[in-house]
């Protein structure tokens, strides 16, 4: 067969369609709604070619509407883990001699069908099982991921062009060779975009996975599951597992294979794999790769230079779109006191406009939270707010979960900086803000810098460009993703590649060429066309 230097399709950004009234996305996205709602659904364990069904079950329920059933999904027990890695492992054998331009073929075809048949059921499933208005579905389960899948494969092509310098006497040439042994994935329920992503990006590069999705995104998990298959990912590439996440990382970091971990999820969690990894060590066949993307306490500082409208948009936005469920949500704020007056009246009056409810009313800007224990935790804090002397709740303060797991936007105002909804991630639409002195500009830039063990996003307000700089500066080791004059959520695919370093994780940036890099080794070919005969160099001469 021909070969060549292959030059894959350019990779753009999906449109964003707008799902205004009277759109044929609007009635189509809103037609899929009803079906899946009204369909249960069983989903299996994923394991090379078969689908296990080990009817130790959960079930799954819309967090708007918690009573109603959408399905169940199976659990796995050890011996599935275990024959998850060796089948992933068995897969690896032919998987990692694929050419790169076949991987590349069918992960374009993943993305095309998911911008394209698949859009609304991706998207309705997201809506239904993590209660995302279509708009935020949109961005995430259409857009983003087909935006992943398209530049992972333009990024996967600048690596393997990227190759050292020759000369006339030897030929120097670098394999990007996959792990040796297989990647686990690990994703959370917040974005359906990152629970195709993590598994994804490294079986692009020629990687086998074992995917533990979260048990609150399975719904939208099994209609990746689908497209993977549909788009012609062999059987045992990726492999999707349910269960006992405690058991199944247990299971994984025991195996002398592991080869490395793709993760987005809570720091806690992420600090006790690490620290098993580390115990592990001497198991494994290679030192095992550590990507995760964790926690985030992301912040906005204004200037008293700022735009006042501008900031309270970027408040509105950043702190309750998706609910605040946003790793990169805006949880704390910094306003001066010249200020204040006319962003409190601009915030109040944008989020006293907010409708709540399900995502299928498309008038509701605010959805549920994903489930009861982040609802009590949220009810507990504001609760606290409520009595504590240095807190005062200006609007929003109330939650519900009778039908869904319903949590007003709230905004609480305190005079203490290191006040505890400051400093926790709450993960939820609340907001704190502080109020500063003007002239304390530069003190309350060291105070952003040192509130947070945290350090994913930041955003800074201003007009003076002397104190955007400034910001910039003094800021620059608390976020990863910083923001001048813009909401501190909404990175874009091969615009703004996303994460954060600190306790925010290892800033590996997916969306980027540098976290591909993290799912190869390399290896150098040296080739001399003539080879010495003789071992004495000029300096031996008489």
């Amino acid at each position: 067969m021909g070969k060549g230097f292959f030059q894959v399709p350019p990779a753009n950004n999906e449109p964003i369609k707008s799902y205004a009234p009277g759109t044929p996305e609007r009635e189509e996205v809103l037609l899929t709604y009803k079906e899946l709602y009204n369909t249960k659904v069983d989903v299996p364990l994923y394991i090379g070619s078969e689908e296990i069904r080990t009817n130790n079950t959960a079930t799954m329920h819309p967090p708007h509407d918690h009573q109603h059933n959408l399905g169940v999904y199976h659990l796995a027990e050890k011996k599935h883990i275990e024959q998850a890695i060796e089948t992933a492992l068995e897969a690896r054998k032919k998987w990692s001699k694929l050419a790169w331009e076949q991987r590349a073929a069918i992960f374009l075809k993943a993305a095309d069908l998911i911008s394209g048949p698949y859009r609304y059921k991706l998207n309705a499933a997201t809506m239904i099982g993590q209660s995302k208005n279509i708009f935020q579905a949109e961005i995430d389960s259409a857009c983003e991921i087909a935006d992943f899948l398209r530049f992972n494969v333009e990024y996967m092509s600048e690596i393997y062009s990227d190759q050292p310098e020759s000369d006339e006497t030897a030929w120097n040439r670098v394999e990007h060779r996959p792990l040796e042994g297989f990647v686990y994935a690990v994703t959370p329920f917040n974005f359906t975009a990152i629970a195709g992503n993590l598994p994804s990006a490294p079986a692009l590069m020629g990687n086998v996975a074992v995917w533990k999705p979260s048990d609150s995104q399975v719904f939208s998990a099994k209609i990746l599951m689908d497209v993977f298959q549909e788009a012609g990912v062999p059987d045992g590439v990726i492999n999707m597992v349910m269960g006992d996440p405690a058991m199944i990382t247990d299971v994984v970091l025991q195996s002398p294979d592991f080869s490395g971990i793709h993760y987005t999820g809570s720091t806690e969690v992420f600090k006790d794999i690490w620290a098993k990894i580390g115990q592990n060590i001497h198991t494994y066949k290679t030192y095992p790769r550590i990507v995760g993307e964790t926690g985030g306490k992301d912040f906005i500082i204004a200037h008293p230079s700022s735009n006042t409208k501008e900031v309270s948009t970027a408040i509105s936005r950043g702190a309750f779109e998706f609910q605040g469920q946003k790793c990169s949500a805006a949880s704390r704020v910094y306003l001066p006191k010249s200020l204040w007056p006319q962003i409190k009246e601009e915030l109040i009056e944008d989020i006293s406009s907010f409708k709540m409810g399900s995502p299928e009313d498309m008038g509701n800007f605010i959805n549920a939270v994903i489930h009861e224990r982040s609802f009590d935790k949220l009810a507990k804090y504001i609760d606290q707010a409520k009595q504590d002397k240095d807190a005062e709740i200006i609007i929003g303060g109330n939650y519900d979960k009778s039908v869904g797991y319903f949590v007003e936007p709230t905004v609480i105002v305190t005079s203490d900086p290191h006040y505890t909804t400051m400093e926790t991630e709450l993960f939820g639409p609340v907001v704190t803000i502080y109020i500063y002195e003007d002239e304390k500009w530069e003190e309350t830039l060291e105070l952003v810098d040192n509130t947070s063990a945290y350090a994913l996003t930041g955003a800074i307000f201003s007009k003076d460009r002397y104190a955007a700089a400034e910001a910039t500066d003094k800021l620059q080791n608390a976020a990863g993703n910083f923001y001048i004059n813009d909401k501190c959520t909404g990175a874009v695919v091969g615009r703004q590649p996303f994460g954060g370093a600190r306790a925010s994780g290892t800033n590996d940036k997916a969306g980027s060429k540098l976290n591909l890099q993290r799912w190869v080794s390399q290896r150098l070919i040296k080739e001399t066309f003539v080879p010495a005969t003789d071992y004495r160099y000029p300096f031996l001469g008489e």
